[in-house]
């Protein structure tokens, strides 16, 4: 059963990368007939609310594929499961299409334009999109059964045939089937246990209608209009809903699942029971009440066959003033050029206000431990938290006062073969720390490193030439310049290096972020990956795939007015069919 689990989650990992969409029309994100038949209860919540232009979007990464190895799958395929072998089946077919986008499209039945949707139902999961060619799908389940020895049961309920597939072995208690059905051009995949009621499977078919809908229930466009996201693309997790379920037993649907499950085990004991008491339900209530939910959307979209662009920003909500206001004081200074997610190689930037750590930290941890709670496992842990006084940490943030931020990227480097060993020829890279005053922060750190005992920077921005100090052989392409910029202490190295830092010194602090993450593959791989086959050295597989890999991406974590927010940019461009 773990081996049929993976197996489904490197399936799932490749459908992932369809849920994105593009910029809507203006109406109601709620105007959606499929909606209807999705619960206002639902725990999780992730859907295309508008076409996605699926064809133009694989055009835009096909690409990336080229290079992608037939046999990447070999030991997944030797699986003894025949379910593992049905799903890599699926995955493979999918893979063999990536490379041509109109075949992928045509192996699956899908269309150019796609509405994909995930929710539950309880905790019974649904994932449905269009298709205009169902055969065609059907035919792609036909090879995966004939590729592991695995077949269906037809069955019916209403007026839908449904495929279902066997996933638990013959042993196991509870029977749990893999579920395909076909209605009005929608193709839905859930599946079967014990817990899944006609009326239920009814639901998830699109034969019956929730009794109160999302679509009714107007929580998207309330997510849209908080949140300023494109009204195209929506994903929710409802923490509310969770806390209901495990506090109480028939409060929601998925309670009400969760209480049949446990009547059903053997031994007796309800692993709920300690939270499922006045105390817990009334204090985890009010924590969900305080951190709503956590939401997705989009902020930014277009999507050509050359060129693909998403943004797109995870929030968790909360509404607890305290935290969220010592959060914010922690923010601290993210470089400009870091939002160009094309300008480097690598970077990585902290923003954090070390002068404001000590005193936010404290804030929150005071705030966790009010009101004093009395539901056994939050007691225990307020307690424990109680112990773990954050006040020391200023003894050691003083050490750093005044630091705003920091920052490393890499800009360019170059290799080279040299008696048939591979070395850096140049390195273009900088690295900066921003702080209030930062010639006194260098004069502070002198004394821990002797080597710069004699180093005397200006206030000019003239650098101090560090390779005789680090004893750096000229070989290896490095030459490492120590200047004060502005209000950053930088080093950096190469001309990339020497402009960026030259553009960093008319930037002033600000508090604008506290972490980014980003990375050009192709630019990072490509070289390295010539270098070696230049060098005669075998090339793994699994690293060709890597080369001419058009794709940039950036990750990044802030707070702002509604909570907690982690961002993420895409980008990938067509290259040309090798």
């Amino acid at each position: 059963m773990k081996k049929i689990v993976i197996a489904a989650a490197i399936i799932a990992a490749g459908a992932g990368g369809y849920w994105y969409t593009q910029n809507g029309a203006g109406s109601s994100a709620s105007a959606n007939p499929l909606l209807d038949y999705v619960p206002a209860d639902t725990p999780l919540f992730s859907g295309q609310l508008t076409p996605f232009p699926l064809k133009a979007y694989l055009q835009s990464i096909s690409g990336n594929y080229q290079q992608y190895p037939s046999n990447t799958l070999t030991e997944l395929d030797e699986l003894d499961s025949p379910m593992g072998k049905f799903f890599v089946s699926i995955y493979q077919q999918y893979m063999e299409g990536i490379k041509d986008p109109a075949l992928l499209l045509k192996t699956f039945g899908l269309p150019d334009e796609v509405k994909p949707y995930i929710y539950t139902l309880g905790a019974l999961p649904v994932f449905k999109i269009d298709v205009n060619q169902v055969d065609a799908f059907w035919a792609v389940l036909d090879k995966a059964e004939k590729d592991s020895g695995v077949s269906h049961e037809m069955r019916k309920i209403g007026d839908v045939d449904y495929r279902a597939y066997m996933l638990s072995d013959d042993s196991a208690a509870e029977k749990v089937e893999l579920l395909f059905a076909q209605k009005d051009g929608i193709l839905t995949m859930t599946f079967s246990t014990s817990l899944t009621k006609p009326d239920l499977l009814e639901m998830a078919f699109g034969i019956k209608k929730a009794p109160q809908s999302l679509a009714a229930s107007g929580i998207l466009d309330d997510i849209i209009k908080t949140h300023g996201f494109k009204n195209n693309s929506i994903s929710f997790i409802n923490h509310v809903e969770i806390v209901k379920a495990l506090t109480s037993a028939d409060s929601n649907l998925l309670s009400q699942q969760l209480t049949l499950l446990l009547a059903s085990e053997s031994t007796g004991e309800n692993p709920l029971a300690e939270i499922r008491t006045p105390e817990c339900r009334a204090e985890l209530t009010a924590i969900a009440a305080n951190w709503p939910r956590t939401v997705a959307g989009l902020t930014e979209f277009s999507v050509s066959e050359k060129e693909s662009h998403m943004a797109a920003s995870f929030v968790i909500e909360t509404k607890n003033q305290p935290i969220l206001a010592a959060l914010q004081k922690m923010r601290g200074f993210i470089p400009a050029h870091m939002d160009d997610i094309n300008s480097t190689i690598f970077s990585m930037a902290i923003g954090l206000d070390v002068n404001e750590v000590a005193p936010a930290l404290t804030a929150i941890w005071d705030d966790l431990q009010k009101p004093q709670l009395t539901c056994a496992p939050l007691a225990q842990w307020q307690s424990e938290l109680s112990q773990q006084s954050p006040a020391m940490l200023g003894m050691f943030t003083g050490m750093a006062n005044g630091v705003k931020g920091m920052s490393v990227s890499l800009l360019d480097f170059k290799m080279t073969t040299h008696d048939q060993d591979y070395q850096l020829e140049s390195v273009d890279a900088l690295v900066s720390l921003s702080a209030e005053n930062p010639a006194m922060l260098f004069n502070m750190v002198k004394p821990f490193a002797p080597m710069l005992a004699d180093v005397q920077l200006a206030d000019n921005g003239d650098a101090t030439d560090l390779s005789p100090i680090l004893m750096l052989p000229p070989e290896l392409g490095i030459k490492p310049m120590l200047a004060i910029k502005g209000q950053h202490l930088v080093m950096y190295s190469g001309d990339k290096g020497l402009q960026l830092a030259n553009k960093l010194a008319a930037e002033k602090l600000s508090t604008n972020g506290m972490y980014s993450l980003s990375a050009d593959y192709g630019k990072m791989f490509t070289p390295m990956l010539t270098l070696l086959e230049m060098s005669g050295e075998p090339v793994p597989e699994e690293m060709k795939m890597l080369k001419d890999y058009n794709m940039r991406v950036k990750m990044s974590f802030d707070v702002n007015q509604q909570g907690l927010v982690i961002g993420s940019v895409a980008n990938s461009k067509a290259t040309e069919k090798k």
